[in-house]
């Protein structure tokens, strides 16, 4: 049994419908299941300000900070984020998703920081010509060449960076939907749905279950070959930008 696109039923978003790649047909009575709805839609803002309610109302729900952690996160408020979760964890030390939760967001600020370094050199490797001007043609040449193979190093790099943040994006999704399922009591729900392309399919929670771990699997893989390549080809470009300064340093001299 299917159900046409998502666009053709819109209604599949409201308050009777949670949405994180599946659709579950219960009604989202608390801040919790609301602020996971927004997530899971892409609405971080809607998510903090939910999961924020939360924690006014239950400051003991762990629940509650690690939703606020991670929206926090998405929109790259690093320190936010990370001083969230230690909140959550002067209420529960010991707590795993926490513990994990932190580790993943100090991976991503660290990952950013080395991103954004890198597109600063790249930048100023492409653009800068003014210590060329006065160097011999043939060696002009020669530097043009490597700033050119450094613009196309650095748009790969770029591009790489972009799929990685689509992998994690789209695990980061399979796993609050797992947790969301399994949080779900017995009989809460009538019908479950999973993803077909623009489709959705009726499925029984174990191939919902399924398809969730294997998703979270396929692109934890994914964005561990994307982050090998991303390392290789930052390396890349400090290498092509040491070239660059020795060969306008020795024309120069």
């Amino acid at each position: 049994m299917t159900i046409p696109p998502m666009k053709r039923h819109k209604h599949l978003f409201n308050s009777k419908t949670i949405l994180f790649s599946i659709c579950i047909s219960i009604f989202p009575t608390s801040s919790p299941l609301i602020s996971a709805c927004h997530g899971g839609k892409g609405d971080w803002e809607k998510a903090a300000n939910d999961a924020k309610e939360c924690i006014k109302v239950n400051p003991e729900f762990i629940k509650g900070y690690y939703r606020l952690a991670n929206a926090q996160s998405e929109f790259n408020q690093f320190d936010a984020a990370l001083a969230t979760v230690k909140q959550g964890m002067a209420v529960d030390s010991n707590n795993p998703q926490l513990q994990k939760q932190m580790r993943q967001i100090k991976a991503k600020r660290d990952n950013q920081r080395r991103v954004q370094n890198a597109t600063k050199t790249a930048t100023s490797a492409a653009t800068d010509n003014a210590p060329i001007r006065s160097l011999d043609p043939s060696v002009i040449k020669e530097v043009q060449d490597l700033q050119a193979q450094y613009r196309t190093t650095a748009k790969e790099f770029r591009d790489v960076q972009g799929k990685i943040r689509r992998a994690q994006l789209a695990k980061r999704t399979s796993e609050l939907t797992k947790n969301q399922l399994d949080e779900l009591p017995d009989g809460s729900y009538s019908k479950l749905y999973r993803p077909v392309g623009k489709m959705f399919m009726l499925a029984s929670e174990s191939e919902i279950t399924t398809h969730l771990d294997e998703t979270i699997e396929k692109e934890g893989k994914n964005e561990t070959s994307l982050s090998s390549k991303m390392e290789y080809l930052e390396k890349m470009m400090k290498s092509q930008q040491q070239n660059i300064q020795e060969l306008t340093k020795s024309a120069s001299e």
